[in-house]
């Protein structure tokens, strides 16, 4: 049912451990519209301090952050789940058009309808300079590897 994203609320550890991988699955395609459709038509985000109002603004916002955040590489963490909310950690890795990397580290609090669409979506973001040799995320572009290192595996 394309109005239903599986696993749906409540949620289990299993089950909300399997909504944060396949949310990074998604955001990792770097495909705006096919990350929009995980989001209620008239979903609400903050995302640092830009505040968005449904699937058409969140695809055009991402399509704007995908044109500025080359090469970008996620990787979500469960942090905490009740009923239809889940609180993620990730950390990203990404370069400007001057080729500066960025490891952007942040927390999302997430809440979902009965379908398994996120119908809120809370992000606080802080970005970090680092240099070529410091970047932790080297697959290629899409899913990250099952036997890739997590965020606590990487100490972040």
């Amino acid at each position: 049912m394309e109005n239903q994203r599986l696993p749906v609320p409540p949620f289990t550890l299993v089950s909300a451990t399997e909504k944060v991988r396949l949310a990074e699955d998604g955001w990792n395609s770097c495909d705006p519209a096919r990350v929009a459709l995980a989001y209620t038509p008239d979903s609400k985000w903050r995302n640092r301090a830009e505040f968005l109002e449904g699937r058409d603004a969140i695809t055009a916002f991402l399509t704007r952050k995908w044109e500025r955040e080359l090469e970008y590489r996620l990787i979500k963490e469960l942090w905490a789940f009740c009923d239809n909310r889940i609180a993620v950690r990730f950390a990203y890795e990404w370069r400007d058009d001057s080729s500066q990397w960025l490891r952007s580290y942040g927390n999302e609090n997430w809440e979902f309808d009965e379908n398994g669409l996120m119908r809120l979506r809370i992000a606080s973001i802080n970005d970090l300079p680092i240099r070529d040799c410091d970047r932790c995320y080297h697959w290629p572009p899409g899913r990250r590897p099952d036997d890739h290192p997590g965020l606590s595996d990487l100490g972040f």
